[in-house]
């Protein structure tokens, strides 16, 4: 069965996703756009943190609903994307910002406790928001998490280029990755279109899927100082309490060897790698991404 049917065939027999209740929720002085499915009494709420870095929670909705049939998900555009405020001074956002939200916003939603998931850039929101929560977070998640420094990040855009071929191959050619320095944002929506069919291991499956045109100031200006000078978030990663399970794709352009490495700085976490997976296991091998999550969570 090839990745486009298996992927066809599950959403098929995958519940239908439960309605989101779209919320506004106030932290750090500004208003987030926050969505919620509904609650699973005795189960702890399970915070999803989408990656893309310019992008709203639609990149992982309604991919991850498979996951509400037994926790609630609480999902949020991070501030200055989707429908979330910008901050004062959108040309001076840090992800570490973006980390500082996560408790601020379990505070705010009254929640003692929850469980959280982060997807690729998601996942680094996700290592430094828990690092400073230590007692909010039961349960940790990374899902094609980014490397804890920028190696990975510097030798992406060739892996791409090897990836692709044709008109695809073209569009991300055309492109400078030492302009993606610039907090341009037209520039970086462009570019993180281009680059998308290149994160699958199946290119038919990657033609499927093309995420919207999305232009953030705020995003836009956070991924292009992660570019421009770099991080070094192992000393976080150290600090991470919290029991962590990382799932990555076999044929993922953030190597398994960045995943590995990451588990190795968070105490007690574990690794598991999906064959025939690229950055989107949830939609090439979602029942063996769903099974090792759900397992994990329970």
């Amino acid at each position: 069965m090839s990745a486009r049917d298996r992927f066809l065939a599950y959403r098929r027999s995958a519940p239908r996703p439960p309605h989101l209740e779209r919320g506004t929720v106030r932290a750090r002085g500004l208003d987030f756009a926050v969505y919620r499915t509904p609650d699973v009494p005795g189960a702890l709420p399970l915070l999803c943190i989408n990656g893309g870095m310019v992008y709203s929670h639609i990149l992982l909705w309604p991919a991850l609903s498979p996951l509400a049939a037994r926790r609630q998900l609480i999902l949020y555009d991070q501030r200055g994307r989707g429908h979330s405020q910008p901050p004062p001074g959108a040309r001076a956002a840090r992800i570490e910002h973006d980390g500082f939200d996560v408790r601020a916003l379990r505070e705010s939603l009254g929640l003692t406790q929850w469980d959280v998931l982060g997807h690729s850039w998601g996942g680094g929101i996700a290592m430094l928001g828990v690092a400073e929560d230590p007692n909010g977070v039961r349960n940790l998640v990374l899902v094609d998490a980014v490397g804890l420094t920028p190696e990975w990040l510097t030798a992406l855009h060739a892996a791409a280029l090897a990836r692709l071929s044709g008109d695809a191959r073209a569009r991300l050619g055309a492109f400078d990755p030492l302009a993606l320095h610039d907090a341009e944002p037209g520039r970086q929506a462009e570019y993180n279109r281009a680059l998308y069919p290149a994160w699958f291991h199946d290119g038919e499956l990657g033609a499927m899927f093309s995420p919207p045109l999305a232009k953030s100031e705020t995003g836009a200006a956070v991924v292009a100082r992660l570019r421009r000078e770099g991080f070094d978030w192992r000393d976080a990663a150290a600090r991470i309490r919290a029991r962590t399970l990382l799932v990555h794709g076999a044929s993922d352009m953030i190597p398994v060897a960045q995943a590995a490495r990451t588990a190795s700085v968070i105490r007690g976490a574990q690794l598991t790698v999906i064959p025939d997976a690229g950055h989107m296991p949830f939609w090439e091998q979602p029942e063996a991404f769903f099974a090792v999550v759900e397992d994990f969570l329970q």
